[in-house]
């Protein structure tokens, strides 16, 4: 008996193949919008020229969006990583400068290199690695540098005194009302005003792109006379790495690791969320290489350092983004653009710093801080710690992020080696109940424990070590386990075991032998 085929679906029925597209160009649009005055404004903070951040909007996101993972991840400029890429390069070379615009693209390349590295040798376990007490002291602490480097911006002080310290440079130009430029502050109120009160109006609002018109327009009809983007290239991006300096790459490879590994967790976090939002799968392997391919590509195209945004991936999903493919036609749209980038030359730059600023208010989040401080203190050391080395090593926040992380190191090694062994001898029966973890490093802790206990209990005819607040124990730890229980045996007490972790059970068991009384 045969059964009949069903006729192959005729195009008109076929899944929304035609829908799906126009939904994610629409979504890819959207963010363009956003994102062409970001890149910007975050090619501004990392001491790029304009187009630098224009060229990382444009065609790195097209090759991203070939591996990428993550339906809604926007890919190119990002305010950490500019302050970042800033705070490697400002003491390499003049910021602006062709040398300093060399090694950006070098630095793009190497952190291209690294994540695609990573990717490839399937280590996208290492977003899930960054410690969060570290994170959370980084990221308002670089927020901070970040919204004080635009300030004197903000305030129209064109050249505030160079005290090596953004902090430092914004005190003295709030301190100095007298070298405040009034258009600038205006224009830098009134573009936030708009962003912030767009949003207030509706979630996709394009308060970003208005406030850069409105900036255009008004400068432009105003004659304003502050500073300004200035001239900007006109035309597709170029496709060389002839204008790398390789023989300086070297020296970023520190730095581009850090960014590399800083930069993801950012991407990562994103599309993790949206992933477990959604309940569908994410790939941080795909991922790290999406983003290693983006950066690669900045490096050859004359843009700079990138990573994955918060605020345009949010866009770009409450937009009706449905895959991966939005982020190509973001790529497309600001590809589309660039023949007209030389509208943008009246464009003030205290327009830029206000929208700099408005996009890093929401990562000044100090209440985790405090909140940490009361859950756990040395976690809150790893926090307050790092907090305060990115402030004061700035600009050079990559070695703040290094001592953050190896703050982190001793913390987790000074807890592995912390054991603490509670004692308790009623009726006889002397009851030890170590709490950590119990490994060659904290064994002899739990060894001396039972002899001072004994010392202290001297008429204790009965030991029972209880092992239920153990995390894990390894072969040394059950070796010098099984010596203790022979010791207290010949020293006349009944000797037991209990509430062996579940993980450790089949290794104690072994070595402990059968008559150790219950595990349970």
């Amino acid at each position: 008996m045969t059964t009949a085929r069903k006729p192959a679906p005729s195009p008109s029925r076929r899944p929304g193949v035609a829908r799906t597209l126009l939904a994610d160009a629409v979504a890819g649009i959207s963010v363009a919008m956003v994102g062409i005055p970001q890149s910007l404004a975050y090619a501004e903070l990392a001491g790029m020229p304009p187009v630098a951040g224009l060229y990382a909007g444009a065609v790195p996101p097209l090759l991203a969006a070939v591996f990428a993972s993550s339906p809604y991840l926007q890919t190119g400029p990002v305010a950490i990583t500019a302050l970042l890429t800033f705070g490697t390069l400002s003491t390499m070379a003049e910021p602006g400068s062709p040398e300093y615009v060399g090694l950006g693209l070098a630095l793009a390349f190497v952190v291209g290199a690294v994540r695609v590295a990573l990717g490839l040798v399937r280590a996208g376990w290492l977003a899930y690695l960054m410690s969060q007490p570290m994170l959370l002291g980084f990221v308002p602490a670089a927020a901070v540098l970040i919204a004080c480097s635009q300030l004197p911006k903000a305030l129209g002080v064109s050249s505030p005194p160079d005290r090596g310290n953004d902090i430092l440079e914004a005190a003295w130009a709030v301190a100095h009302p007298g070298q405040w430029g009034l258009p600038a502050l205006a224009f830098a109120v009134l573009s936030a005003l708009v962003i912030v009160g767009g949003r207030r109006l509706h979630r996709l609002f394009p308060g970003v792109l208005a406030a850069a018109v409105l900036g255009i327009v008004a400068s432009a009809v105003l004659g304003y006379r502050g500073a300004v983007v200035g001239a900007v290239p006109a035309g597709l991006p170029p496709f060389t790495l002839d204008d790398l300096p390789w023989d300086r790459l070297p020296e970023l490879i520190l730095p581009g690791v850090v960014i590399a590994l800083i930069g993801f967790t950012e991407a990562a976090s994103i599309a993790r969320r949206f992933a477990t939002e959604e309940r569908v799968r994410w790939s941080a392997d795909r991922e790290f290489v999406s983003q290693g391919v983006a950066n690669l590509t900045a490096a050859a195209v004359g843009g700079m350092p990138c990573g994955g945004s918060f605020s345009r991936s949010s866009v770009n999903r409450m937009s009706g983004a449905r895959t991966r493919w939005s982020g190509a036609f973001t790529g497309l749209a600001v590809l589309a653009f660039l023949p007209l980038a030389g509208i943008l030359r009246p464009l003030p730059l205290a327009v830029l710093g206000a929208i700099v600023v408005v996009a890093v208010a929401g990562l000044l989040r100090f209440r985790p801080l405090l909140r940490l401080w009361r859950l756990s203190r040395p976690q809150a050391l790893i926090a307050w710690s790092t907090f305060l080395a990115t402030m004061l090593l700035a600009p050079r926040i990559d070695l703040a992020v290094l001592a953050g992380i190896a703050l982190s190191i001793v913390v987790f090694l000074w807890r592995m080696l912390h054991l603490e062994v509670d004692v308790e001898a009623p009726d006889g029966t002397l009851t030890l109940t170590p709490r950590g973890v119990l490994w060659f490093g904290t064994a002899q802790r739990l060894d001396a424990a039972l002899l001072d206990a004994l010392a202290a209990h001297p008429a204790a005819t009965r030991l029972v070590v209880n092992l239920g607040g153990l995390g894990r124990v390894d072969t040394t730890g059950a070796l010098v386990l099984r010596s203790m229980l022979d010791h207290a045996r010949e020293a006349g007490l009944e000797a037991e075991v209990r509430g062996v972790p579940p993980q450790s059970r089949a290794l104690t068991e072994r070595i402990l032998g059968p008559d150790t009384g219950p595990l349970d």
